[in-house]
């Protein structure tokens, strides 16, 4: 099965074409993507464990040629091994027992420093500093500025979402790894005589070639800024727009569920690239090998089968069935992190902060591979 879209539109709003491509069969071919979607709830959450058949190692994929060869592009043993050296700075009892606190002083800091805006957009004046202080403290680059945190993950992303070849995104994205190996190696000394639990140190401390420390601290960067970013902007801008929503999180305070809801109803991770290791015949689709294949959480988690008017941002929903992380081996390493900064700190101190916020222009979304708000414009009421 075949589908066309138009890619400035896709990028917009994918949802409506995704939505086609469900209903149409289990695996739609896009030419203008030159690959293979998968976009059923039930199909993604099964067919993404299996790794034999869709591999992650794309040795002439994007990510593997702009940012070298991370933990994300290795299947079996190799990405087991790379996960298990990370893990101790991304853990759970890290999270909460070191990077929390520092989660909480750098939001903070943002937040005083919004007192005498009366307007702001929570993207660039809010979501973006936070993160990006999050994620400079987390990867133990600690000479760089969250604005240039974000500045070289955004260069990373669209790279590895640069499908229709722009040379000047690749340009761009070359410029942006090189400044991320130069703070990588101002550093190196330094967590080495004095170790912590960044990633640049911990990834030291297990031995990993520079090389590996290069690309997975790139990987770091390029999924723990700006997504933790469209999802602090995002959700915030989702609450503003749902005054029942806002009402009963003034209540309940139960942030995780609006940022559960968020991820599922806008997920700002929207798919995951995958290469075919053999010829095949998989949901009645005949693959051959090297085709690539997007698994698409953005449309699974508005699977209508599973999800009633998925289209609906709703806090009384069960996000249980919602695979905003993945679903298989390359579930997200940086997930604890994630909810632990935007549910826990980000949001309610911003609420907290500022009670009287309102829009004031509607919210504008872009991006498919990676999607979130462009601008969350707002005045403090009153």
């Amino acid at each position: 099965m075949e589908y066309t879209i138009d890619p400035q539109r896709f990028w917009h709003d994918p949802y409506p074409d995704l939505a086609v491509m469900q209903a149409l069969a289990s695996v739609v071919y896009v030419p203008q993507l030159d690959a293979a979607l998968i976009t059923r709830r039930a199909d993604v959450f099964v067919q993404e464990k299996r790794v034999d058949i869709f591999s992650s190692r794309q040795p002439e994929g994007l990510m593997t040629r702009l940012m070298g060869e991370n933990m994300m592009r290795q299947d079996g043993p190799a990405h087991q091994a790379e996960r298990k050296q990370i893990f101790p700075s991304l853990s759970p009892r890290t999270v909460m027992q070191v990077w929390r606190l520092e989660f909480e002083r750098a939001t903070q800091a943002v937040i005083d420093g919004l007192q005498d805006k009366q307007e702001f957009d929570l993207v660039r004046d809010f979501a973006m500093p936070v993160s990006g202080a999050a994620l400079v403290a987390i990867t133990g680059l600690r000479q760089m500025t969250p604005a240039q945190m974000d500045q070289v993950s955004q260069a990373m992303i669209d790279g590895c979402a640069n499908y229709r070849g722009d040379p000047s995104v690749e340009r761009a994205c070359h410029v942006a790894t090189a400044q991320i190996d130069a703070h990588i190696a101002s550093m190196l000394q330094k967590v080495t005589v004095n170790p912590d639990m960044s990633v640049l140190s911990v990834l030291r401390q297990g031995g990993q070639p520079l090389a590996n420390i290069q690309a997975n601290i790139k990987l770091v960067i390029s999924g723990g800024q700006n997504e933790p970013r469209d999802a602090i902007a995002g959700t915030a801008a989702a609450v503003l727009m749902h005054p029942d929503a806002r009402a009963y999180l003034g209540q309940s305070g139960a942030w995780g569920q609006a940022f559960m809801e968020y991820v599922r109803w806008m997920s700002p991770i929207g798919m995951s690239p995958r290469q075919i290791s053999g010829d095949c015949t998989v949901l009645g689709y005949d693959f051959k090998q090297n085709d690539r294949v997007f698994f698409m959480f953005g449309a699974a988690n508005r699977d209508s089968s599973v999800f009633e008017v998925p289209d609906m941002y709703d806090l009384n929903r069960d996000t249980g069935p919602a695979i905003p992380f993945g679903a298989g081996p390359h579930f997200c390493a940086g997930a604890a992190a994630s909810r632990v900064l935007i549910a826990e700190v980000a949001l309610p101190k911003l609420f907290a902060g500022f009670p009287d916020l309102e829009l004031t222009e509607a919210v504008r979304w872009g991006g498919w591979a990676f999607r979130g708000p462009l601008s969350v414009q707002v005045r403090r009421g009153g």
